[in-house]
Order: structure tokens, then sequence, then C-alpha cells
């Protein structure tokens, strides 16, 4: 297991994605298309790979810890076996497949509810 990304809500999203950009060496790069659509933010990377996932937050509402880190993502390996062990340890999580990425994803929660995101570097199956 190694750590994918972070991702960090913020209320100003040119100011934060510029610290970033100017204090890590890192550069800004593509965001998949369905996760463009659904979320304002951008995604940063190091070593060809996005590893600082930033997204805006109003401070209100869903959005109340305006200024957080939002959750932390793992790259792991088997996908289906890591699915498995979540469902006989009755823990919930969520799916999300981007076949752009040829990535499958997994949103659980850990005691105390830190949101925790398992990536996997599997082609998304075509459904038939």
């Amino acid at each position: 297991m190694k750590l994918d990304h972070i991702t960090i809500r913020t209320r100003d999203l040119p100011a934060t994605r510029d610290f970033f950009l100017k204090v890590f060496d890192i550069r800004e790069g593509e965001r998949p298309p369905a996760i463009q659509r659904r979320i304002h933010g951008h995604w940063l990377y190091s070593e060809g790979r996005p590893l600082v996932h930033l997204i805006g937050s109003q401070g209100s509402g869903f959005d109340r810890a305006a200024e957080a880190i939002d959750h932390v993502g793992f790259r792991m390996e088997g996908y289906a076996d890591f699915r498995n062990k979540l469902d006989q340890l009755s823990i919930r999580y969520s799916t999300m497949d981007l076949a752009d990425l040829e990535d499958r994803r997994l949103f659980f929660r850990a005691p105390g509810g830190p949101l925790l995101e398992a990536v996997f570097s599997e082609p998304v199956p075509q459904n038939n």
C-alpha cells in the first residue's frame, strides 16, 4: 500500500492552488471528465501522478468544515479481494469506477469518521 493522494477542501481555490504550485515542485494536471462535471477543483501532480486534490468549499451545510483535509487515498492492489474483505467486516463503502484512468475506487470511513479511499489500477469491466 502507498499513499495515492490527499484531498484538501478550501474556501479559496485559486490561492490554495497557487500556494501549492509555488511551494512544492508540482504542476497542475488533468482531471477525469466525470470528476470535472461533479466537483470544482484542481489536481496537482508530482512525478506524473495526481498527489494533491483541491476541492472548493463554501463553509456551510455539507461543507461546514470549510478548510480541512477531506480524505486520504491509498494506492492498493487486489480490488475484488479488498472489497470482499470490507463486506466480511461489515464496513459500508461506496464505489467509483473511472474507466478513462483504468481506476476502481472504494470509499469508506474509519471509526470516528475520517474518509478513506482505496484506489486500484484495474480496468473497469464493461457492462454487457
